[in-house]
């Protein structure tokens, strides 16, 4: 569970960050931008703001921000019925942006989050600057952490099922609960 002045300061920080990249928002935008802790309650360190462009039955576009050094846990997009899970293209807008994905350990730049060894399993590195692009194949375990200024990306994909992703993590629950500001006056 996380606070709302915490859900509302991350998110507000995300729109400063999408803004400064250049990007432009609408009104309707910045009321739809969301965050996930993924019941960690750990968002500025182990979460994401999400904010859905548009979303269809076959496809959608996002764009995703990662504050300074937060991560977004390890996970892979399954199989949802007839449907072989979604793939997914990210393309990194501003920041530095590091991403983990089965392969070699090259890992030199991230760091594992504390305490947390076995949930982040994937080590192979690649380190996506502004313009750099990556295809994430369904099925394919991955994580991402950016670097000190924090990163925007954008996010296309197939049908999203991201309700249905498995986490490395035992402890992650999908759906983030924020915890309402209290109605008293005192």
């Amino acid at each position: 569970m996380i606070k709302f002045k915490e859900f509302k300061e991350v998110c507000d920080k995300s729109i400063e960050m999408i803004e400064a990249a250049g990007l432009l928002l609408t009104p309707e935008d910045k009321k739809n931008i969301t965050a996930a802790d993924f019941g960690l309650s750990r968002l500025k360190k182990e979460g994401v703001q999400i904010l859905t462009l548009f979303q269809t039955d076959r496809i959608a576009g996002k764009i995703l921000v990662l504050l300074p050094n937060q991560t977004e846990p390890e996970h892979w997009h399954p199989t949802v019925g007839n449907d072989p899970g979604k793939e997914e293209v990210i393309r990194a807008i501003s920041g530095n942006l590091r991403f983990y994905i089965p392969g070699k350990n090259t890992m030199k730049e991230g760091f594992i989050v504390d305490g947390k060894q076995d949930c982040y399993t994937m080590r192979n590195e690649i380190v996506m600057k502004p313009g750099a692009q990556l295809i994430l194949p369904a099925g394919t375990k991955h994580w991402f952490q950016a670097g000190e200024e924090g990163a925007v990306m954008y996010s296309f994909s197939t049908t999203v099922t991201d309700l249905n992703d498995q986490f490395t993590d035992p402890k992650i629950v999908r759906e983030t609960i924020i915890e309402e500001p209290s109605s008293n006056t005192h």
